[in-house]
């Protein structure tokens, strides 16, 4: 979907991107749901490459009585999360979509049918990470009757859309 025929108009309706319907709650955290599994093997190869390190500097003896000091602690963390949002950008920039995503036949793009901005990939996977870690609250947005996006949506100037069936 990278021909700029394709990212203005979907190839099975023939219908502009801009005219899909706006995804529903339900769906988007349905889709969320099949990305966390694969969220889980991200940590697990993650965990798996820390760990290789560790060997590769400590070796094999007392590898459980060896203590990273706090910066080395924080800065794992940082490259996990780090990873957790690649995976989201790279899907987000490549073909708007994650595979929870695809699955669901959603799509993240701007208003006007184009693949989201690196920009605005980096900023939605920081604001709908904080948007669901305050109890959902930035997700329960779309839920009012004036608003159809979530709040990471308004803010990154971006839309999730269904796109119809494939035939």
């Amino acid at each position: 979907m990278t021909d700029a025929t394709t990212q203005t108009t979907d190839q099975s309706s023939n219908r502009p991107n801009h005219l899909l319907p706006t995804a529903n709650l339900l769906r988007r955290f349905a889709a969320l749901i099949y990305d966390v599994f694969l969220l889980f093997a991200i940590t697990l190869a993650y965990a798996a490459l820390l760990l290789l390190v560790k060997v590769i500097f400590n070796g094999t003896d007392g590898l459980e009585d060896i203590q990273p000091g706090p910066f080395l602690q924080w800065l794992s963390v940082a490259g996990w999360l780090l990873a957790l949002a690649s995976y989201y950008f790279i899907c987000w920039r490549k073909q708007g979509q994650t595979l929870g995503m695809k699955s669901w036949r959603l799509r993240l793009q701007q208003p006007d049918g184009c693949l989201a901005s690196p920009e605005q990939c980096i900023k939605r996977s920081v604001l709908a990470t904080l948007s669901l870690g305050f109890l959902g609250i930035g997700y329960l947005w779309c839920l009012l009757p004036s608003n159809k996006a979530c709040l990471h949506d308004i803010y990154t100037g971006t839309e999730v859309v269904v796109l119809p069936p494939s035939k």
